[in-house]
């Protein structure tokens, strides 16, 4: 169970697996309609944005990142979960346990710099349309793109690289995938100090952002005030989709952190679907927000439906 040259497993185990018998078919059925809907609905949104041209403007290649993030995060848990549903045993070796965490874990910080990004363009969009186009320039949407990818997967490799250095006493899992959460629990040293300084990084991650969304918000609903009905139909119907996907994630955002106040003996089928709440709403609600939302993308969407179908039907 343990490598010879420290005290670090070389393999977890999930725990919370309970022998489901036939039943388990049923949920690996589900899951994996589930996984299948996020595969399909997100790929349409992307390829929507790519193939079309009068979708190449800065909203809607922000739209066709968030829908690539979604494929990604989802990506990385799915396929194991469905693996170890119909499996007897849930092991899983250290680097693809930490592989997965580091997935999960730069999919949220995707996730959340993506959204504030988008909150900004309409900002700009709303507040500043005459400007708009001289600030959301090709270039600076790919800055904003490079950072957000960049961002997350910087801070977080450091984090995550820094506590798989860690010597390991336990292989337990009480999850039913790997999370940083509870991994940082089971190190032979004291932990204290880098649980405590995560925390509060977590925390700052996540408010600032919420607060810089929250103040463009304002401002724009200010200038919906004073703009005229059209205007505030125009602008709404941009808003919108993006302030229910925003507040969707938050959801998730305080799902996952309610997780991390329960203790390991504390674990059951409520919890566990909480863990799981950030993992499989988000990547179905974005492409379903905004593809039903907004007119364009949904045009594209039809064209396409309708095209194919007048193909089969030659």
């Amino acid at each position: 169970m343990k490598t010879n040259n420290s005290l670090t497993p070389s393999y977890f185990q999930f725990t919370v697996f309970a022998d489901y018998g036939p039943l388990r078919y049923l949920l690996f059925s589900l899951s994996l309609l589930i996984y299948i809907t996020i595969i399909s609905a997100n790929v349409a949104i992307v390829l929507s944005v790519c193939l079309e041209t009068s979708l190449h403007q800065p909203m809607y290649i922000f739209i066709c990142s968030l829908c690539l993030n979604s494929l990604y995060g989802s990506t990385g848990f799915f396929p194991r979960f469905l693996m170890d549903l119909l499996s007897d045993t849930h092991f899983i070796s250290f680097p693809f346990c930490f592989l997965q965490v580091y997935i999960t874990n730069t999919y949220l910080g995707h996730e959340l710099t993506l959204l504030t990004i988008m909150a900004y363009d309409r900002f700009v969009a709303v507040c500043q349309p005459l400007h708009y186009h001289s600030k959301m320039t090709f270039r600076t949407v790919l800055l904003l793109l490079i950072f957000a990818v960049l961002y997350p997967l910087c801070v977080l490799g450091f984090f995550v690289y820094h506590v798989s250095s860690l010597p390991l006493c336990e292989n337990q899992l009480p999850r039913i995938f790997c999370t940083i959460w509870v991994i940082i629990k089971l190190p032979c040293v004291d932990t204290t100090v880098i649980s405590i300084a995560s925390q509060i990084i977590a925390v700052i991650s996540v408010f600032i952002p919420l607060f810089f969304v929250l103040y463009t918000y304002l401002h724009i609903l200010l200038v919906c005030r004073r703009g005229s009905s059209e205007f505030r139909g125009k602008a709404l119907q941009t808003c919108l989709p993006h302030i229910v996907t925003f507040g969707n994630f938050c959801i998730s955002l305080f799902c996952e952190f309610s997780m991390t106040m329960y203790n390991v003996e504390e674990v059951n089928t409520f919890s566990i679907a909480l863990s799981l709440e950030f993992l499989i709403i988000p990547p179905i609600m974005n492409p379903l927000v905004y593809g039903l939302n907004l007119p364009q993308i949904k045009g594209v969407i039809f064209g396409f439906l309708r095209a194919e179908k007048m193909v089969r039907s030659t």
